[in-house]
Parts: C-alpha cells; sequence; structure tokens
C-alpha cells in the first residue's frame, strides 16, 4: 500500500464510511461536527447528494506501474508549496487511509471543533510547527494512535491483510487552491483554483482522470468528509 521507511505495518483501514467515523468521532472529532459518507458516483447529479459543505475528498485507487512510475517522475519536479497546506509523510505501511483522515481534518482545523485535549486537538497542536516528515515520525511513534487504528481496521466487512495494492490520497482545498495530498510523495499536488463551494466538484475531475487511466479496474472508491448542518 505504500513506499516505507519503517519496519511498522498496520493493517489496512477499510474503504468504509461508517468505520472512519467511528474512528474519527473517538479520537476527538464530535459527531456534531462533521461526518464521512460514499461518494456513488462522479455525475453531477449523483455529487449533488453528498451533505454540503464537503471538508475534503479521500479516494482509493489500485497502485499500478504506470501510476508509481507517475508518481516517481512528478516527484522528481522540485515545486514549492503554500506553507499553509497541512501535509505529512506517510512512513508506516498501510497507514495512508488514517494519513488521508489526518489530511482530511488538519486543513480544517480553523472550521471544526475538536474535542479539547482529545487525540486529534493534541496531536494537531503537538504536530502544528514540524515539518512533513517529522509529522511523520511523530504519527510513527504514536502508540495511542496505532492502537485506534488497529480495532478501526479490525473492524470492516472484509478480512484483514497486510499485502493490499490500493492506496488512499486527499484532495483539500487551501487558499482557493485544490490540493493532492499523498503521504507518499515529496509534496503536495496542486490541481488549480478551487474553493470550498467547488471543491467536491473540482477533485471529482482530478479523480475521473485517474480512472480513466486504469480503464480495467474496479477497485475505487470515493469518500467525501462533510461539515454537519449547525
Amino acid at each position: 500500500m505504500a513506499e516505507t521507511r519503517s519496519t511498522k505495518r498496520w493493517l489496512p483501514l477499510e474503504a468504509n464510511p461508517d468505520i472512519m467515523n467511528q474512528f474519527l468521532w473517538g479520537l476527538g472529532l464530535p459527531a456534531e461536527e462533521a461526518e464521512c459518507s460514499d461518494v456513488y458516483g462522479l455525475d453531477e447529479e449523483l455529487l449533488a447528494m453528498i451533505p454540503k459543505p464537503v471538508l475534503a475528498v479521500l479516494f482509493l485507487y489500485p497502485l499500478t506501474s504506470e501510476s508509481e512510475a507517475e508518481r516517481v517522475k512528478e516527484d522528481s519536479i522540485e515545486k514549492d508549496y503554500n506553507s499553509k497546506v497541512y501535509f505529512m509523510k506517510q512512513t508506516v505501511g498501510n497507514a495512508c487511509g488514517t494519513v488521508g483522515l489526518l489530511h482530511a481534518l488538519g486543513n480544517v482545523t480553523s472550521e471544526i471543533k475538536l474535542r479539547e485535549d482529545s487525540f486529534l486537538d493534541r496531536f494537531y497542536k503537538s504536530t502544528a510547527d514540524m515539518n512533513s516528515t517529522e509529522r511523520a515520525l511523530f504519527l510513527e511513534k504514536d502508540t495511542e494512535m496505532e492502537a485506534a487504528h488497529c480495532v478501526a481496521a479490525s473492524a470492516g466487512d472484509t478480512e484483514a491483510s497486510d499485502d493490499v495494492d490500493t492506496h488512499f490520497i486527499c484532495f483539500s482545498c487551501v487558499d482557493g487552491e485544490l490540493y493532492e495530498l499523498d503521504g507518499r510523495r515529496q509534496r503536495p499536488i496542486s490541481h488549480g483554483q478551487s474553493s470550498p463551494s467547488t471543491l467536491l466538484q473540482d477533485a471529482a475531475k482530478v479523480i475521473k482522470g485517474m480512472i480513466q487511466k486504469n480503464p480495467n479496474s474496479m477497485n475505487f472508491n470515493v469518500i467525501a468528509v462533510s461539515k454537519k448542518a449547525a
């Protein structure tokens, strides 16, 4: 699921909104603040059914030799990115689901109220001034998160295995720009202009392009993280 510098491997998190919700709510995201939900299709009619506003979009896709070659090529190009983007590397094998969720909430901490002194509250405050690698190592050493991830991964409907060939990434809007956040990459990838109100549609366009590159695979999943109405 991911290239790592650590020997540590977790069981993969299932692409299941119910499991992700219980996971996040248990770590300090109040249930009345935000929730994950399935995106059943990328057409406008189906996107319109997703609760608004959308804070982030998670995308699970298959790793192929083509996608890996493209990642290596893009990572070889040095680019600066907005320092306001909350980004972390992934050093733990199969932790991409958790890293994706941390990216999702980490870029909207000003829009959601985490329970004070909860795991997520402490995590984001502790890692606020760290670089992407330092954040990865902080997560790698965090036994509380590892235990919570293990419980969530074991709650899935499919038999848990650490031998998987799919990967979670996150799409977030920061300062009017759509970013692809992938802990296996060197930096966030900008996909151009966006806004909180068009984040879902803008991410859907990028995701459609990624799906078209793997026409023979059905192993895709899209999950929206939405803020609950007050």
